[in-house]
């Protein structure tokens, strides 16, 4: 009985994992068999590195959403990862307990808060900051960027801490023993012992950050152009797909897709790239 039940569940993760394969295979299929038809009609070339997206003209120049959602990307990440992890490292091992017990589940609530919460947020009360304090409209890359990074914060502070809580004690009392003081013992010998959780955290951050839509459809004035500075109005990948699709038909909609290909592989190079230095930092 107990091996039938074994053999069972064996079957049932096997086809959960196989229907999670063909799901995302499913998406690749529709994602390329749309996009590489429209982009090789544009234009490779026209449809990365142009700068003009006029639909009405029938012109298909996607680059400055791809600045725009790199911008977005790197400023969130700059504001959110330092405040993240450091939060994680005080919650794992400097924070009283009583203040753990009300910190936890306040840092779980943000994760659980919806995205168009965040938006409205950054709308009444970001974006006022930003125009009071640099000028303009306040909706722009600097107001994008903060909303978002206060959005990564959740992610970055669980996993963080998760993978700091999940060293080995033995480590830090090792540190303590040789006359390391408690902070020397956490950031030189508990932290660098946590580097790969951390660094899977800040991807998850990064992941986070680059697929959200109506939190930055909100703040980011949805300009399609290059910002020559953090004040001016931003438009990324996803928010130009959701902006447009509504309405779009024929070779606008094709390339609305081919925008949504791009995005895909725009992540999966990320994700590559972090897991290539997430390799080499473990075996350093």
């Amino acid at each position: 009985m107990k091996n039938l039940k074994e053999n069972v569940m064996k079957v049932v993760f096997a086809l959960t994992a196989t229907l999670s394969i063909i799901s995302v295979i499913l998406i690749c299929v529709f994602l390329f068999a749309n996009a590489v038809p429209t982009i090789r009609e544009i234009g490779i070339s026209k449809f990365l590195l142009g700068k003009t997206w006029s639909p009405f003209s029938d012109i298909y120049g996607i680059f400055p959403m791809i600045i725009g959602s790199i911008y977005v990307t790197a400023l969130a990440t700059l504001f959110g990862v330092p405040i993240g992890l450091l939060t994680a490292i005080f919650m794992a091992k400097f924070c009283d307990k009583k203040l753990y017990k009300f910190l936890k589940p306040a840092v779980d609530l943000l994760a659980g808060i919806p995205s168009v919460v965040y938006g409205f947020f950054g709308l009444m009360v970001i974006v006022p900051l930003v125009r009071n304090i640099f000028s303009g409209q306040g909706q722009s890359l600097l107001a994008a960027s903060l909303v978002l990074g206060i959005m990564i914060l959740p992610t970055i502070i669980s996993v963080s801490e998760a993978a700091i809580k999940a060293v080995p004690e033995s480590y830090y009392e090792g540190s303590l023993a040789l006359g390391a003081t408690h902070e020397a013992s956490v950031f030189r010998a508990t932290l660098p012992a946590a580097k790969s959780g951390i660094l899977a955290a800040i991807v998850l951050g990064i992941g986070r950050a680059i697929g959200e839509t109506m939190a930055v459809i909100m703040v980011a004035g949805n300009q399609a152009m290059i910002p020559k500075k953090v004040t001016q109005g931003v438009r990324t990948l996803t928010a130009n797909i959701v902006l447009e699709m509504g309405y779009a038909a024929d070779l606008h909609r094709d390339a609305l897709i081919a925008t949504a290909a791009v995005l895909f592989v725009f992540i999966l190079i990320i994700n590559l790239s972090i897991t290539l230095i997430k390799g080499k930092v473990v075996k350093e």
